[in-house]
């Protein structure tokens, strides 16, 4: 396998979303799929309120397909894809009946907490069952040094909390236009490098068929959008993340490579703890992209610079990982 097949899966799955897209938005508008905007948000986001959303269906049916054509062509589907593809089109079930209750059933709160944690959990454990059975490593690697720690049995807690936990973060960092697809395609770029240098191609291969699918949906998606991913989209996207970390054994790694997801999670944390504990809060908004939002800069310039940070982070991590 070569470099043209990395960019040739990313191509196919790129067309495949720019494709379907101008046939799946008006879809979507005919079916008065169109986002609810909460009131207590920018009020600059108000004029998107009706943009059709649910368009992950669109970056799920894409990948999916180029995932399993290519890697037909390709070499024999490993257990790993099929992993993969659980997880991504698990937690997108999930967000895809979260998005359905806001918008059609008319609850903009979607699932309850509850809810949502508990499908993310059965979703954690019947991945973790199937990953037990193909007897992969349950070894963590420190990123930039040589210790290691076999967690065993409690290898099952991490992946509980890297899924629910890399899920939520995802979800949360999906708030402006083209925020989460960029940021995405950064991550996942950085995992398909690394999956890449490992030799593990089926999960590289799965790991651009991803970039492709949101870069796709970004032409759609950047500002003004005309499409939002929704729950089914970002939801999605986090576990599929999380699953190839875990997979390619660079689970603590995920924190430097989706870097912006994690600062995005504590901006939220820190926001709550601080409005709790004293009744002040530390920023304007949370997460904190709407921070800097409501300090005066445009949504554009919010995204672009997000955009860098992601991009550093993800050389950083493929720096520690391979050179250091």
């Amino acid at each position: 396998m070569n470099e043209k097949v990395i960019l040739f899966t990313a191509g196919v799955a790129f067309m495949i979303t720019v494709v379907l897209s101008p046939i799946f938005i008006p879809f979507l508008r005919r079916l008065k799929f169109g986002q609810s905007i909460r009131e207590e948000g920018p009020k600059s986001h108000q004029k998107k309120s009706g943009t059709p959303t649910m368009g992950g269906l669109m970056i799920l049916l894409s990948l999916s397909i180029t995932t399993w054509i290519m890697s037909d062509i390709f070499f024999e589907r490993t257990p790993q894809t099929y992993l993969l593809l659980f997880v991504t089109l698990g937690y997108g079930l999930l967000g895809f009946i979260d998005d359905f209750i806001k918008v059609v059933m008319k609850r903009n709160l979607g699932l309850t907490s509850k809810q949502k944690l508990a499908g993310q959990l059965l979703i954690a454990l019947i991945f973790y069952f199937f990953f037990q059975h193909y007897s992969i490593s349950t070894v963590v690697s420190i990123p930039g040094t040589n210790m290691s720690i076999d967690l065993g049995a409690a290898y099952i807690l991490l992946i509980i909390f890297m899924l629910v936990g890399g899920s939520n973060a995802v979800n949360l960092t999906d708030g402006l236009d083209g925020l989460l697809a960029g940021t995405a395609a950064i991550a996942f770029g950085a995992y398909a490098v690394l999956a890449w240098n490992q030799g593990q191609y089926d999960i590289a291969i799965f790991s651009v068929a991803v970039v492709g699918s949101v870069l796709g949906f970004l032409v759609f998606n950047a500002h003004p959008a005309k499409v939002f991913m929704g729950d089914t989209g970002s939801l999605a996207l986090g576990g599929a993340i999380v699953a190839i970390a875990i997979l390619t054994k660079l689970e603590i790694l995920l924190v430097i490579i989706g870097g912006v997801f994690v600062i995005e999670t504590l901006s939220v944390i820190i926001q709550v703890i601080s409005f709790k504990t004293t009744g002040k809060r530390v920023f304007r908004m949370s997460p904190l992209h709407h921070h800097y939002e409501l300090i005066g800069w445009s949504e554009w310039r919010v995204v672009v610079t997000f955009w860098a940070v992601g991009l550093l982070f993800a050389i950083l991590g493929i720096y520690i990982e391979v050179w250091v």
